[in-house]
C-alpha cells in the first residue's frame, strides 16, 4: 500500500487506515525537540532536514503545536506562521500535525470559544492532522477544537491521555473512547498519548486490544516516550495488538526523554513481521545524517540529568515536561533537591491531587506544588493561582477522587466550604471582542495585524508583542543557523560570517566597533551584505530600580501586606498589573498576576485603600520580597 499525502479528504485517510496491512510511523520532530532540546531546534535546521523528511514517506510530520507555538516567538524569533508556510515550500506533499490542548489551545489555560475557533481555522490552513488531548481527559474541553477541524476539512485525532495505577484501568478508557465517539461521529484516529512513558509494553498491549475489540474499525495512534529506555516495546506490542500509526524520531537527535528512533522502530516491528507502509529507509538513514552535523549546536539545551529514567513509572513526569522542568531547577538553583523532588514529593502530591494526569497544563501545577513544598518546607503553604483553579474545578472535574479536605483549607483558606460553593465549577468564559482586540493589536504594534498576528497575540499578549516589535526592528532572525543564533562568547571586531539561508542565498555579515556613550548605551555597528546598520542597545537595569534586594520570610511579606505594603512572594515575572494609581480597592481585589514556571498566580488586597505607588510594570522580574505596590489603608 502507498503512503497517505496531504491534501487526502479525511475520509479517504480513515478508510485506507483501516485496510493497511501493515504500520505508518509519525516522524514526531516538534515533541523531540520540546523533549530533548528545550524547544530550541531552529527552522534553518528542521529546512535542512526538510528534503530528505519529504522522501522518507511519514503518515504525518509532528512540526507545530504544544509549546512550540509559544517558544518559536519566545526563544528562537520565528513566527509560527511563517516556519510552517516555509516548511510546507520544503515539503509540498507530508502531511503536517498539530498537539492541541482543546480549551488551552497552545497555552497553559482556558480560552474563549472564539479565539479557539479562530486559531484552529488559522492553523488549518497549514495542519492536516489535529492530536487533541484535555488534561483530565474531560471530552467538553476539546469539542471546540473537533468542530472546527471537521469544518477545515482536516483530520481529527482525539487523544486519550495515559497513565498508571488503579484507577486507570481498560474499562475507564474504552468508555472514554466511547463518550469521544459519540462527539466527533466514527471517522476518525484514535490516539493514545502516553506522554510520560508509563507502563509496561504488556500494559499497552491490553489497552490496544481493549479497544480494538470494542471499536474494530477504529484507526489506532500510538504516542509514547522513552524516558525509561523501554519505549520500543510498548510500541510492538501496539502494533501487534491492533495499532496502526505510530510515534518514532530522527535517530541523529533522539536523546532521552522523546521517542525513539524510526529505524530501531522500523527494524525491530520487521523481525516481528509488520512492514512499514511507504517508507523509504535511504531517505531515513540521509535525514539522520544531515542532523548529525547540527546536533553539536544544540548540546547547551539538552537535559542537565541525561540516561534514561525508570523511575519515570513513579514520578509520573511527562517526557515534554522533563527538559524545561530541570532548566527551572537550574535557574532557580534547586537542582540538588531535584531527586527529592521527582522521587518524593511528585508522586505524594500526584496520588493527593486525584491521580490525573500529569500533561500540560496539569504536569506544570503538580511540579510548581512539589517544588514549593520540598523548597519551602511547609507543603501547600504558597499554592499558585492555577492549582486554586484545579481544585475550584476551573478546568473540569476530578476524574476519579477529590483531593481530601485539609488541602482545599490550606489552598483556599479556612473558608474554604463557602469558596466551594460561591465560585466552584467550569466558569464559562465570555467571547473576547475580536475587532476590539485587534484595534488595541494595532495600537500596540503601529501596524495593521492580519488575523495570524492577532491569534499569537490572544493567546500570548505580551510575548507576542514583544516578538511583533523584535521583528520589526531587527527583521527575520530566523535565517540564521544555530552555529551563529546559538553561539556564545560574543563576536570579534572585524569579523565576517557566511551562511547560506532558507531561500538560498548567501548573506555576508560583518561586525564593527560597538563604542559605549556617556548614558550608558550601547552602539553595535554592523555591515549587512555592505549595508551600514547600527543598533542601540540599552543598559540592563534592576527591574525594580533604586530598591536593594531584600530578604523577607512569608510571614513578613503578610504583615507587610496587611498594612498596605505588596511585595511579591516568590520570584517571578509580573504577568500583568491590575490596578492604577489612584485607584480605590478593597480587600480581596486583584492587583497584579505573577508568572513563574508557566503558573500564573493572581496577588490580592489584604486591605481596603487607595493605589498611590506601583514600582513595577508588566513584564518586570521580582525576587521574593521585592516591593510590587502601595497603598494607604483607609477606615
Amino acid at each position: 500500500m502507498e503512503r497517505i499525502h496531504q491534501g487526502c479528504q479525511p475520509a479517504e485517510v480513515i478508510e485506507r487506515l483501516r485496510q493497511a496491512k501493515g504500520y505508518y510511523i509519525t516522524n514526531t520532530a516538534r515533541d523531540m525537540s520540546q523533549s530533548d532540546y528545550k524547544n530550541r531546534i531552529l527552522l534553518h535546521t528542521e529546512l535542512l532536514a526538510a528534503p530528505s523528511r519529504e522522501r522518507a514517506g511519514y503518515f504525518s510530520l509532528e512540526i507545530t503545536g504544544g509549546a512550540s507555538v509559544h517558544v518559536d516567538m519566545l526563544r528562537k524569533q520565528v513566527d509560527p506562521f511563517v516556519k510552517l508556510r516555509l516548511i510546507r515550500q520544503a515539503m509540498p506533499t507530508t502531511m503536517f500535525q498539530t498537539l492541541c490542548r482543546g480549551v488551552n489551545l497552545f497555552g497553559y489555560r482556558p480560552y474563549p470559544q472564539n479565539v479557539i475557533r479562530l486559531t484552529v481555522r488559522e492553523f488549518a490552513h497549514y495542519v492536516d492532522v489535529w492530536r487533541t488531548f484535555d488534561f483530565l481527559n474531560h471530552v467538553p474541553n476539546m469539542t471546540a477544537v473537533f468542530e472546527e477541524v471537521a469544518l477545515a476539512g482536516k483530520i481529527n485525532e482525539p487523544c486519550i491521555c495515559f497513565s498508571t495505577g488503579p484507577e486507570h484501568t481498560d474499562q475507564f478508557y474504552v468508555n472514554k473512547v466511547a463518550e469521544i465517539l459519540d462527539v466527533t461521529g466514527p471517522d476518525i484516529i484514535l490516539a493514545i498519548k502516553n506522554h510520560g512513558g508509563l507502563g509496561t509494553p504488556k500494559r499497552i498491549g491490553q489497552l490496544v486490544d481493549a479497544i480494538k475489540q470494542r471499536f474494530p474499525d477504529l484507526p489506532v495512534h500510538y504516542h509514547g516516550h522513552n524516558t525509561d529506555g523501554n519505549d520500543i516495546g510498548r510500541i510492538v506490542a501496539a502494533v501487534r495488538y491492533g495499532a496502526v500509526i505510530v510515534d518514532a524520531s530522527d535517530a541523529a537527535f533522539t536523546g532521552y526523554y522523546g521517542p525513539p528512533p524510526v529505524l530501531t522502530v522500523m527494524q525491530t516491528l520487521k523481525e516481528e513481521g509488520y512492514a512499514a507502509i511507504g517508507l523509504d529507509e535511504a531517505a531515513i538513514i540521509e535525514t539522520s545524517d544531515i542532523l548529525t552535523s547540527q546536533r553539536g549546536y544544540y548540546e547547551q539545551f539538552e537535559s542537565q540529568i541525561r540516561g534514561f529514567q525508570p523511575t519515570v513509572q513513579t514520578h509520573k513526569l511527562p517526557g515534554g515536561a522533563m527538559g524545561s522542568s530541570l532548566e527551572q531547577a537550574v535557574k532557580g538553583g534547586f537542582l540538588n533537591k531535584v531527586p527529592e523532588i521527582l522521587n518524593k514529593e511528585l508522586p505524594r502530591v500526584q496520588r493527593e491531587l486525584g491521580n490525573y494526569w500529569s500533561v500540560t497544563p496539569g504536569s506544570q501545577i503538580l511540579w510548581t506544588t512539589a517544588v514549593s513544598n520540598v523548597l519551602s518546607g511547609e507543603r501547600y503553604s504558597n499554592p499558585s493561582g492555577d492549582l486554586r483553579n484545579l481544585l475550584l474545578g476551573k478546568y473540569g472535574p476530578f476524574p476519579f477522587y477529590q483531593p481530601e479536605e485539609w488541602i482545599y483549607q490550606k489552598v483556599l483558606g479556612d473558608n474554604w466550604r463557602q469558596v466551594l460553593a460561591n465560585d466552584s465549577g467550569l466558569s464559562e468564559i465570555p467571547d473576547v471582542d475580536l475587532a476590539q482586540e485587534k484595534a488595541e493589536l494595532h495600537e500596540k504594534m503601529g501596524a495593521e495585524p492580519n488575523n495570524q498576528q492577532l491569534v499569537l497575540y490572544l493567546q500570548y499578549p505580551k510575548d507576542a508583542i514583544d516578538f511583533f516589535k523584535f521583528q520589526e526592528e531587527y527583521g527575520q532572525v530566523h535565517v540564521l543557523p544555530p552555529s551563529i543564533f546559538f553561539k556564545s562568547g560574543g563576536f570579534e571586531i572585524g569579523q565576517t560570517l557566511y551562511f547560506t539561508d532558507p531561500h538560498g542565498k548567501e548573506p555576508i555579515i560583518e561586525f564593527g566597533p560597538s563604542p559605549v556613550d556617556d548614558t550608558g548605551v550601547t552602539r553595535v555597528f554592523m555591515n549587512v551584505d555592505h549595508y551600514q546598520r547600527v543598533y542601540n542597545f540599552q543598559p540592563e537595569h534592576s527591574a525594580v530600580a533604586n530598591e536593594t534586594a531584600v530578604k523577607l520570610s512569608k510571614e513578613e511579606i503578610l504583615d507587610l501586606a496587611s498594612a498596605g505594603d505588596v511585595r511579591a512572594s516568590f520570584s517571578g515575572a509580573v504577568y500583568e498589573v491590575s490596578v492604577k494609581e489612584g485607584q480605590e480597592v478593597a480587600k480581596g481585589d486583584r492587583l497584579v498576576v505573577l508568572e513563574a514556571m508557566k503558573m500564573q498566580t493572581p496577588i490580592l488586597s489584604e486591605v481596603t485603600g487607595i493605589v498611590t505607588n506601583i514600582t513595577v510594570k508588566t513584564g518586570s522580574s521580582l525576587h521574593a520580597g521585592d516591593r510590587i505596590l502601595k497603598i494607604d489603608p483607609v477606615a
